[in-house]
């Protein structure tokens, strides 16, 4: 799908109404310039393609970004010193370049993003996609508002106008005299399709999904399971949407009426993401719809924000979770896979709301059944995402363990319950000689 857009306004006489073309980024990258891309599908293709094509003539210039979905030499440390990659979520391009020690990889929690990036020394730009501008000069940031949106008016914007991407509502609209340059494009976005639930999936979806009372407000991450929660969701009412990713699972309960977000006390009736990430589809339902407010990050996952929310329902995945519910969800067999994000954020929040729920979710062993994902302690290597004092609800597809306010001996015997039955007697052995029972 190609947008409809007005035709250009004319020029001004500062000349920012007039398109350019993509290396005029380079006039504004000077010696230790930080560069802000978005992630995702926010990322300007024909800018960073630019700026790559120039890297050898740069000088200490660093760009920042989640979960980057392009390969670029610059990923593989080809112009160090030159021009650098810090990653602040690994994706299946950056992981591999991270491991071979291209990119340097910033622990965070997405919510603080905003704040690491203003702490930088040095000069700064966002260089991000948008849509087109419309006939008040506006672009917006697209699919995206993530860390981008949080500097818009404090920091100079380079853009790229990409007439497939959809004009979004929130706080991620630019004036073209907030712009140091910007450059048309037509290309289709990034696109990420479901991932299909399978009956594991849909059982521990159940589960979720009965506890989740209506007018409830949901956030829920990316992957099979979120997925089948979204599905298992279809016979609820006024549910509200407050999560860090919009994607296509959400689309199937607003069309249905399930979420209609009267019952939310901050933004009624609007469906609030940070970012958005999923096919076509979901990009054309975005596209010019009020009723989705796309806003920085630095409120969307501030757990003070979330946890003033009633009735707040975070879901996340992780992938492995030991006996004192310590969740490991970044790291896989104890080399990092991707990053924090926004679980704990979501998880703290949770916890904070009155009547909030929050629900870590995961198979109960590997798909083989020869690996456990429930452990007595997690293997060395591994990266805690969601702390033990924070975890709430954990849910395999045997059932759900109760964690919060439990004491050690009470939440190893509830973990172990939803563990495989084939390793809940090594569990409990194992749980023996580490003192929990």
């Amino acid at each position: 799908m190609t947008v409809d857009t007005p035709s250009t306004p004319p020029a001004t006489a500062r000349g920012l109404r007039v398109a350019t073309t993509p290396e005029a980024v380079l006039e504004h990258l000077t010696p230790g310039t930080q560069v802000i891309v978005p992630l995702a599908a926010g990322e300007p293709v024909t800018v960073v393609d630019a700026i790559q094509q120039a890297a050898d003539q740069l000088e200490r210039v660093t760009v920042h970004q989640m979960h980057g979905l392009h390969d670029r030499p610059f990923l593989h440390g080809k112009h160090r010193g030159h021009l650098d990659y810090r990653s602040y979520f690994l994706s299946h391009v950056t992981r591999t370049a991270f491991h071979e020690g291209g990119v340097d990889l910033v622990p965070c929690h997405f919510s603080e993003v905003p704040m690491l990036l203003r702490r930088l020394p040095g000069p700064k730009i966002v260089v991000a996609a948008a849509s087109p501008m419309d006939r008040h000069g506006y672009f917006s940031l697209g699919t995206n508002a993530d860390y981008a949106a949080a500097f818009i008016g404090q920091v100079p914007f380079f853009l790229e106008a990409n007439a497939q991407m959809p004009r979004t509502f929130g706080r991620n609209q630019i004036h073209v005299s907030q712009t140091v340059g910007w450059v048309e494009a037509d290309y289709p976005l990034v696109e990420v399709a479901p991932v299909a639930p399978n009956e594991i999936d849909r059982r521990i979806a159940e589960l979720v999904a009965e506890r989740v009372p209506d007018g409830a407000t949901i956030q829920a991450g990316i992957g099979s399971i979120p997925n089948a929660v979204f599905e298992k969701l279809m016979d609820h009412h006024d549910l509200g949407i407050h999560t860090e990713l919009v994607s296509d699972g959400l689309i199937d309960l607003v069309e249905a009426g399930v979420v209609t977000g009267t019952r939310k006390v901050r933004r009624p009736t609007k469906l609030v993401g940070t970012f958005a990430l999923g096919t076509r589809r979901l990009y054309d339902f975005l596209h010019e719809n009020a009723a989705i407010e796309l806003l920085p990050v630095d409120y969307v996952n501030d757990p003070r924000v979330i946890g003033t929310e009633p009735r707040f329902v975070s879901i996340n995945a992780t992938l492995e979770i030991d006996l004192l519910g310590q969740a490991a969800s970044e790291t896989l067999l104890g080399r990092y896979y991707s990053g924090s994000g926004g679980q704990a954020d979501f998880a703290r929040g949770a916890m904070y709301s009155q009547d909030g729920q929050g629900f870590i979710v995961l198979h109960a062993s590997t798909r083989d059944e020869s690996v456990s994902r429930v452990s007595p302690q997690l293997p060395a290597g591994s990266v805690v995402t969601t702390l033990k004092n924070t975890t709430d609800n954990v849910v395999t597809e045997y059932g759900v363990a109760e964690l919060r306010g439990r004491p050690v001996r009470e939440r190893a015997k509830a973990l172990i319950a939803i563990a495989h039955p084939k390793f809940r007697d090594e569990l409990t052995a194992q749980a023996k000689q580490l003192g929990y029972l």
